[in-house]
């Protein structure tokens, strides 16, 4: 299977070549040229497969081309070597966990196949690929931890200096190796912008290859998509309407979804529960999308103001807004509201939430509001310690510290500050 640039002025290059360029030379993302639905079957009989068989059946098509299905087998393994349960919170209501992987955070599944794909591309090859990514939190910390040693490839974080939380911080800046940490002076939005300004800078290019590891990325992106079949198989036996609540800050994963609806997950609807940072809100309620500068808030992850990704699922939709309306609903929540939620969660089940899984439960409860007899499972994408401070203080109880998280907790920080993209670009030609 081929990709194409959602800008539809570059050339279709393969999976490898959309995994190694990372963004279109016309700065478009990637998209699949074509999605074949998964037989009735596969879903019929879904709760009799593994995670492994579910996650082969539903990424072949995309990556069948460019990857043997033996390797393809072994790197799923790998990847998907944890957990994802589904906890039921009130009647009706479940949380999906995605954060019981290296890194506690859902980014760990993307992250890691990318990086196993970039090392199966990268063998036998003289030159080096440079991931360069910027990360709003739970992104560096993932992709720190995939990459970590792969041979032939290094890797660059941009993160906004202040705007991540400790935990956060020090898993993408203690690692070393071949990790490097950028600290910059600004917003996500800032961060990312350099990023995709690298790519289209031709004297840099000429000197190196760069990719990125954000959600732009196909195999960063399309992985996600197994977490939605996962939740089905759990829940299937409901026999009630599902309903999907996802956290969304660069709309990476609520994409991933609607790729799985297309393949034939029986999910009709979508929910995009943001917190301040409400362009897509906006956008489904007057159907004029506005990018801003991104808000700072308790739920960090998400502080986006222009998500790359909802060009993606409007493609999916043919830009025709009556259509995505239909399986797209969006609300946004303040970080009052978010704390509220924590605490109700908590009092009224004893689960600890963290605040981006608030959100999506603040989201939830209020599509159900319209579609009481919906069972709805909001998404859990980082652990509740990776937010430590706002967690305890909220719900007045200690968090017990992971083992994961332990290992980092008295690393030294080793990061490098930077301000605009010609100092990046200095940093990236001297290195």
């Amino acid at each position: 299977m081929n990709f194409y640039s959602l800008n539809k002025k570059a050339q279709n290059v393969s999976f490898k070549n959309a995994v190694i360029n990372g963004i279109a030379p016309d700065r478009g993302l990637y998209f699949p040229e074509s999605i074949t639905p998964l037989p009735d079957s596969f879903f019929g009989k879904i709760e009799n497969l593994s995670n492994t068989e579910i996650a082969f059946r539903a990424i072949h098509q995309f990556v069948a081309d460019e990857i043997p299905d033996d390797i393809l087998k072994d790197i799923l393994k790998e990847v998907l070597d944890f957990d994802f349960p589904i906890v039921e919170i009130e009647e009706n209501i479940a949380t999906l966990e995605l954060f019981h992987g290296p890194t506690m955070a859902f980014k760990d599944v993307g992250a890691r196949f990318m990086a196993h794909c970039l090392g199966y591309f990268s063998k036998g090859e003289k030159n080096e690929v440079t991931v360069l990514v910027a990360t709003s939190g739970d992104t560096g910390g993932a992709v720190a931890n995939g990459f970590l040693g792969v041979e032939g490839v290094n890797v660059v974080i941009l993160y906004p200096s202040g705007k991540v939380s400790d935990i956060q911080e020090r898993q993408l800046t203690t690692l070393g190796q071949n990790i490097t940490a950028l600290e910059v002076d600004g917003t996500f939005d800032d961060c990312q912008k350099m990023v995709k300004t690298a790519f289209l800078d031709e004297e840099l290019l000429k000197e190196m290859k760069l990719t990125s590891a954000n959600s732009i990325n196909v195999a960063r992106w399309l992985p996600q998509l197994f977490y939605f079949l996962f939740a089905y198989k759990q829940v299937k036996s409901k026999g009630k309407e599902i309903v999907f609540s996802v956290p969304s800050g660069n709309f990476g994963n609520i994409c991933a979804g609607m790729v799985a609806q297309r393949l034939g997950m029986p999910v009709k609807h979508f929910i995009a529960s943001t917190n301040a940072n409400d362009t897509v809100p906006e956008f489904m309620r007057t159907k004029s999308y506005d990018p801003k500068p991104s808000t700072a808030t308790i739920s960090n992850a998400m502080d986006v103001g222009d998500p790359s990704n909802f060009i993606r699922i409007r493609h999916l939709f043919q830009d025709d807004f009556e259509l995505l309306s239909k399986t797209l609903s969006s609300h946004s929540f303040t970080d009052s509201e978010t704390k509220n939620a924590l605490l109700e969660i908590y009092q009224n089940s004893k689960y600890i939430a963290d605040p981006h899984g608030a959100v999506g439960y603040l989201g939830l409860k209020k599509h159900q509001e319209n579609h009481p007899d919906t069972y709805g499972i909001f998404l859990e994408t980082a652990h509740p310690v990776k937010f430590l401070d706002v967690v305890e203080e909220t719900i007045g109880k200690q968090l017990e510290i992971p083992p994961q998280i332990k290992k980092v907790m008295g690393k030294d920080k080793k990061s490098i500050r930077t301000i605009e993209y010609e100092e990046l670009k200095k940093y990236l030609l001297e290195r």
